[in-house]
C-alpha cells in the first residue's frame, strides 16, 4: 500500500544553502550557512537565517572557494562555532522539509558536520531542486519523442535563467537559499506536483 502523502503546500520547507571551503565534506569547513523557509506555498523572507561559521581546528579554506565566495579566513575567525549554528539548523529542519539545490553537496556536508559534533542526524525528507530539474526534463522528452535528448544544466544561476527567474550574485549562502526556493516554486508548478511524495 502507498503511504498518504500529503499536499504539497501544507509541508514546511526550509530551503539551505551551503558556502564551503572546498568540495570535500571530509576534510573542508562549512564556512557559511543560509536558511530561509517556505509556509503553504509562500518564501518567508522575514525569517530567514543566515550565519558565517568558524572553521574547526585544522580544516582549511582552498583557494578554489575563495574565488567562488571571496570568504577568507579573517572573516569567518570570529564567527560562531559550527556546533551552534547545527543547533540552529537542526531546529528548523526538524519543523519540516529539506530543500536544496544539488543535494550531493548539501546533505553530505550537514551530515558529516553533524557525525563531527556528535548530534544525531535528523534524517529529513529531502527536496532537491536539482533532481526535479532532471525530472523535468524526462518529462519534456517522453511528451516530445522527437525532443533533443539533453541534460539540462543543473547550474543555479542558468537554471533560474532558462525559467525566466532574474539573476542574483551567486555565493551568498541567504540568496542563494532564496534563488534556490524560487525554482522549486517554478519547478513544482512545471511538474504539477500537487503532493510531497510527487516532489521527493
Amino acid at each position: 500500500m502507498l503511504f498518504h502523502s500529503p499536499p504539497w503546500r501544507s509541508a514546511v520547507y526550509w530551503a539551505l544553502d551551503l558556502e564551503t571551503g572546498g568540495l570535500d565534506a571530509r576534510t573542508d569547513p562549512i564556512l557559511a550557512v543560509g536558511m530561509v523557509p517556505l509556509r503553504e506555498g509562500v518564501i518567508r523572507l522575514a525569517e530567514a537565517y543566515g550565519t558565517l561559521v568558524r572553521p574547526e581546528a585544522g580544516r582549511r579554506i582552498t583557494p578554489e572557494s575563495v574565488r567562488a565566495h571571496q570568504l577568507v579566513w579573517d572573516e569567518v575567525r570570529e564567527a560562531p562555532p559550527l556546533g551552534g549554528v547545527l543547533r540552529e539548523v537542526d531546529r528548523r529542519l526538524r519543523e519540516g522539509v529539506l530543500l536544496v539545490h544539488h543535494k550531493a553537496i548539501d546533505v553530505v556536508f550537514l551530515r558529516e558536520a553533524y557525525r563531527r559534533q556528535g548530534l544525531h542526524w535528523p534524517r529529513p525528507r529531502v527536496v532537491d531542486t536539482a533532481s526535479l530539474l532532471v525530472k523535468e526534463a524526462k518529462r519534456a522528452r517522453f511528451a516530445d519523442p522527437d525532443r533533443p535528448d539533453h541534460m539540462p544544466s543543473l547550474q543555479l544561476s542558468v537554471a533560474r535563467r532558462e525559467h525566466g527567474l532574474p539573476g542574483y550574485p551567486a555565493h551568498d549562502a541567504v540568496t542563494d537559499a532564496v534563488a534556490a526556493a524560487e525554482l522549486f516554486l517554478v519547478l513544482r508548478k512545471s511538474l504539477g506536483a500537487r503532493t510531497l511524495r510527487d516532489l521527493l
